[in-house]
């Protein structure tokens, strides 16, 4: 993939078809459109001649052109291309730390390589691992075909042996059992190897083309969603599981033929919101101090059948508990929604802790102090909530996860 055929963009950022800045043509609009429109319109907005992207972050392809959505929490306006790379980094961290990339997979010397998109990374990695399953030899399955043939082998299929048969008496209608590869594991793997045939840069071409030699006889199969959950997890399976988990990302997140020409689509998009906060949380809880539980989405009874549940709730060992609750926007110190606070008051109160948090990225803010409410209960001495801000990256590029779990901790004052 030529730097001609990326276009980075950042969250909330505009972009239209009649630039000449870009390659980004009408038929590309079209055909965004068309899957914004079956996707209930959620992954940005349609503007005139363009698109107005929000909170979805990650990448878009649309047959030769890739267009990367990165999430950007500074107002930094100077030098672009050091800033889309930056913030690249910050998203294949995210994605890494959530698992939305293996760990084992992208060492963190792969992730300061310089991917074209972030596409490249599950391309890589997807051919990486079928090369290893190839390597260490494809396991076979018995599997169950009908077919006719001249000798009766298995069991007869009387119906269809009727419907087939009816003049061919020297046929059977059998159903047999047979040991070999092409089974629905391979066939899912195959799939996804079809579908990157459209989408892969020039430089993993090779490494394609390789893999797919070792498919050549494999029956293509239409697969969906449903086929996901016809795999058993087994002794045998356990070795695909990656692979398939990349299969299955590829295959369910491709959109073929969305215009009339040959506009095939494939999408990989991340609500930043989500993400943000299960990066929070992934990274607190590796890094919490001794005598410290973090817990996600812990949820209770609130009103009738509606529930509520903070993202992040943080407990130590002398029996106090506060609340985290993440916020992936831009807002000045001390003017937090009043929504926000009155949503942190009700998680208090629900889960009897003192102190809560609204954790916010840092662009140039200063955390608050504890604020009081002032309804406090009476089993307890205080009631208030802080809004914090983190910095995710500094003057070097991309901060420690362990450093930012520790600021985290210390913004809290439980410590």
């Amino acid at each position: 993939m030529s730097k001609k055929n990326l276009i980075q963009v950042f969250e909330y950022q505009k972009l239209r078809f009649d630039s000449s800045e870009n390659d980004f043509t009408e038929s590309h609009f079209n055909a965004m459109v068309k899957f914004n429109e079956k996707n209930d319109n959620k992954y940005y907005t349609i503007i005139h001649k363009g698109i107005k992207f929000n909170n979805y972050v990650g990448v878009i392809q649309i047959g030769g052109l890739t267009l990367e959505i990165l999430p950007k929490a500074d107002k930094e306006k100077h030098d672009i291309e050091r800033q889309k790379k930056t913030w690249q980094n910050v998203l294949l961290n995210m994605l890494k730390v959530c698992n939305h990339i293996k760990v084992d997979n992208i060492s963190e010397t792969a992730l300061k390589k310089r991917y074209n998109s972030i596409l490249e990374v599950y391309f890589e990695m997807y051919l990486n691992e079928i090369e290893g399953l190839i390597n260490s030899g494809l396991i076979k399955k018995y599997r169950r075909v009908q077919n006719n043939q001249l000798a009766l082998k298995g069991k007869l299929v009387f119906t269809k042996n009727i419907q087939k048969n009816t003049v061919h008496k020297e046929r059977f209608y059998c159903e047999h059992q047979v040991f070999d590869n092409n089974h629905l594991l391979h066939q899912i793997l195959y799939k996804g190897l079809v579908i990157l045939d459209g989408f892969i840069a020039p430089n993993l071409r090779d490494k394609l083309n390789r893999v797919l030699y070792h498919f050549s006889d494999f029956k293509k199969v239409t697969i969906n969603a449903t086929h996901f959950f016809k795999i058993v997890p087994n002794r045998k399976t356990e070795p695909y599981s990656k692979a398939i988990d990349i299969a299955k990302m590829i295959i369910l997140n491709y959109s073929p033929n969305l215009n009339a020409g040959n506009d095939n689509m494939l999408t990989l998009l991340f609500d930043m919101n989500k993400l943000w906060e299960e990066y929070v949380y992934k990274i607190l809880q590796k890094n919490k101090p001794i005598g410290f539980s973090v817990s996600p989405q812990n949820s209770t009874k609130f009103w009738e059948r509606k529930r509520i549940k903070p993202d992040i709730v943080i407990k130590n060992s002398f029996g106090k508990t506060i609340i985290i609750d993440t916020k992936w926007k831009i807002i000045n110190t001390y003017k937090p929604s009043d929504d926000d606070l009155k949503q942190m008051f009700a998680y208090n109160l629900f889960w009897n802790a003192e102190k809560s948090m609204l954790l916010y990225p840092k662009v140039n803010q200063d955390d608050s102090v504890f604020g009081n409410y002032h309804h406090i209960p009476t089993e307890k001495e205080v009631n208030q909530c802080k809004i914090g801000f983190i910095e995710i990256t500094n003057e070097k590029g991309l901060r420690k996860n362990r450093d930012i779990a520790t600021d985290i901790f210390e913004k809290l004052e439980i410590v």
